[in-house]
């Protein structure tokens, strides 16, 4: 691991190691489901899209290429599903793209950058319900940091990493921001 301290707080994961913790999670969907014939990938905007898109072709690859990794990977938009739509500026819808097989008998895996307080899977779990009944979905994030509210747990997980409630972790990827890093940054007011 690159660890490194920037003028945006601590880097914990660099762009290899993004990587390996990507591909790592693809092999184990792969062990655990038994292969990708059933298994569906959503993101959940918007960093967990770039994450499944990633973990698809992971997968896909791994998987020996039968299945192009576009039959994999899919998106789900919870905006609708949060809890918190009262004190937060909503952001805009994003669309919600299911693979062409639906996701009904599936094993559905939500793709998300971070788990922290399980607000956001539990939005995604609601949002799952009104698209199709899977036979089981699990949970692969890049960043378990702790602080639990709700009952939530990730099948699969790139880095534990044990934070202090008031501090950020920041997740930059490629196709949105100037590189691959996850970073932790200080609470406000604390010393750098």
């Amino acid at each position: 691991m690159n660890s490194g301290r920037s003028s945006t707080g601590t880097v914990v994961l660099a762009e290899d190691d993004i990587a390996r913790a990507l591909t790592r999670i693809a092999h184990e969907i792969l062990e655990r489901n038994k292969g990708a014939d059933d298994v569906v990938l959503l993101g959940i905007p918007t960093r967990g899209v770039f994450l499944a898109r990633r973990l698809g072709e992971r997968v896909a690859a791994a998987d020996g290429g039968a299945l192009p990794s576009a039959d994999l990977v899919g998106t789900v938009d919870i905006t609708m599903h949060r809890d918190d739509l009262r004190r937060q500026p909503t952001r805009a819808l994003e669309p919600t793209r299911l693979p062409a097989g639906g996701i009904d008998d599936k094993v559905v895996v939500l793709v998300d950058d971070v788990l922290f307080s399980g607000r956001t899977v539990r939005a995604a779990l609601d949002a799952l319900s009104d698209l199709g009944r899977p036979r089981a979905v699990q949970l692969a994030v890049l960043v378990d940091r702790g602080h639990r509210e709700l009952p939530i747990r990730a099948d699969y997980v790139g880095k534990n990493l044990p934070t202090a409630h008031a501090e950020r972790v920041t997740v930059r990827l490629r196709e949105l921001d100037d590189a691959d890093a996850v970073t932790i940054v200080p609470a406000e007011g604390e010393g750098r």
